[in-house]
């Protein structure tokens, strides 16, 4: 039995609507292991789909390891794991993972990296939720709704409103923008009647949620269409979080907050402006978590079920 084989060793699993990531770290913090797969979002790819992902990420990462199954502790945080008959389905199918698995939602991972995960994260990334968390482990949620209630400040959200801008743009309903060109070219359209085509047929969330990155640049370049979308965002988005730390009785002071999303944790001034608004109740200064699955894995060393 190899070194690695004999240590304890503690999994974070981040399954999402575009991949899977499995991360595995010893007792010291040290990374041993990991392994990416496809979407693990049983409601996006169905039951088997997601848990084969989910096991692919798995394997790969327990094969770099050395390790075998079952570890000391995982944290399995996957999307669309809204309510406990969605664990009570999935959890036979990761309960040889470890001695002790916890299951989640996986917005609820980017709260690892809060101090005894105390405190709201608020993800962006295809879509938008805030969760939180005090410190006798109540929690509150808001958004998380999906695309057609919610998903305000979210990737898809913002490549939507862009997209109803271009549009408007294009009929002269609305102010001329930089949008309607940049998203001609990055989907190789030569003119606006091609969106039709392109959007409604096969409707890729994703493939939408694609343009947010378009959409932020646009206003750091100062479009006043794009600033308007990127100020409506931030405002969702600190407004999620403020309605999160409310309902938890967070009184004024300092409150803990976690940035996460693929959308949130590349846009500086995103993040700046949802600060900005929050620290008009609250002095925040908030953790990037760039990586859940890691971040949730190191926060096993020190958890104990019922923490």
């Amino acid at each position: 039995m190899s070194e690695a084989e004999t240590k304890p060793l503690f999994l974070g699993v981040d399954g999402g609507g575009s991949k899977t990531l499995a991360v595995i770290v010893d007792e010291a913090g040290c990374e041993r292991g990991r392994g990416v797969a496809g979407s693990s979002n049983h409601e996006v790819v169905g039951m088997e789909r997601a848990v084969d992902a989910i096991h692919e990420a798995v394997r790969k990462a327990t094969a770099i390891a050395c390790a075998d199954l079952p570890l000391t502790t995982a944290w399995i945080g996957l999307a669309g794991i809204d309510h406990p008959r969605d664990i009570e389905l999935l959890a036979p199918a990761v309960s040889s993972f470890a001695a002790t698995v916890r299951m989640t939602n996986d917005a609820e991972l980017a709260l690892s990296a809060l101090p005894h995960q105390v405190g709201v994260a608020v993800i962006s990334g295809t879509g938008s939720i805030a969760l939180g968390r005090d410190a006798q482990g109540a929690l509150a949620r808001a958004g998380g709704w999906g695309h057609v209630l919610g998903d305000e400040g979210s990737g898809f959200g913002i490549g939507r409103e862009a997209l109803q801008c271009a549009v408007r743009a294009a009929d002269g309903r609305g102010r001329p923008t930089a949008l309607l060109d940049t998203i001609l070219r990055h989907w190789r359209l030569s003119a606006p009647d091609a969106l039709l085509e392109q959007v409604y047929p096969t409707f890729d969330k994703t493939a939408i949620a694609a343009l947010a990155p378009l959409v932020l640049a646009l206003a750091r370049a100062g479009d006043p269409v794009s600033c308007r979308i990127e100020a409506r965002a931030a405002y969702e988005l600190a407004l999620a979080v403020i309605a999160v730390a409310r309902r938890l009785g967070f009184v004024a002071g300092s409150l803990p907050v976690a940035f996460g999303g693929g959308v949130l944790i590349h846009e500086e001034r995103l993040q700046a402006l949802i600060t900005r608004r929050i620290a008009r109740t609250w002095s925040v200064d908030p953790v990037v978590v760039k990586e859940p699955a890691s971040s949730a894995a190191h926060a096993l060393i020190d958890w104990s079920p019922g923490s």
